[in-house]
């Protein structure tokens, strides 16, 4: 059983677990339903339908890398509010971050929390960000914000856990090497796979 909260869980067997690269799940999630989207929005987007069509799983969990300058490495953050960080429309009138007529407003707020972890939200864009400086989110990822909005499409429940490999600054490309083994392992023991 996967525990989210004191009044949510979901069948092992029945979860999908959605990572970018097959290096964040590791052989830790050998064994478990999984589908490695590939790095950007569209890859993700793509291969989650996909997945999505053949084992119409009850849970979606996205577990991956992020940058963040404002939680530590090593933190596992859970996202619940996203934003497509690379959407700008406003020369024709829309919000930054808006996809224009689309009806979903620019902080998309949908997903689980996780009981004992920090909460935080994940600007998702098509750009490794190695200058974060932006405040209206705190996570920086390449694929949770399409991920998040298929699951509340298709009215699956979605988790989204972030561990924080660099922070989104000129160091990032160096310290998400050295971190992205790290993060399979800290899933596992928080998700109780891993014993």
């Amino acid at each position: 059983m996967i525990h989210i909260n004191s009044e949510t869980t979901f069948s092992l067997e029945n979860t999908l677990f959605s990572f970018a690269l097959e290096s964040e799940a590791a052989e830790v999630f050998e064994g478990q339903n999984v589908v490695f989207t590939g790095i950007g929005k569209v890859n993700a987007a793509y291969e989650l339908t996909k997945a999505i069509q053949q084992q119409k799983p009850s849970l979606i969990i996205n577990l991956g890398t992020a940058g963040s300058n404002y939680f530590a490495k090593g933190e596992v953050i859970c996202c619940t509010r996203f934003v497509q960080r690379d959407m700008d429309v406003r020369g024709l009138g829309f919000k930054l971050y808006e996809t224009p007529l689309s009806g979903v407003p620019p902080l998309l707020v949908y997903g689980l929390e996780m009981d004992g972890l920090k909460v935080g939200i994940c600007g998702t864009g098509d750009s490794f960000e190695m200058g974060h400086s932006e405040t209206i989110y705190n996570v920086v990822d390449m694929e949770a914000y399409s991920l998040a909005l298929i699951a509340m499409k298709e009215n699956i429940p979605f988790l989204c856990l972030k561990y924080i490999s660099d922070g989104a600054d000129d160091n990032a490309a160096e310290d998400w090497t050295e971190q992205v083994h790290k993060a399979a392992v800290a899933y596992g023991k928080l998700l109780k796979i891993l014993k």
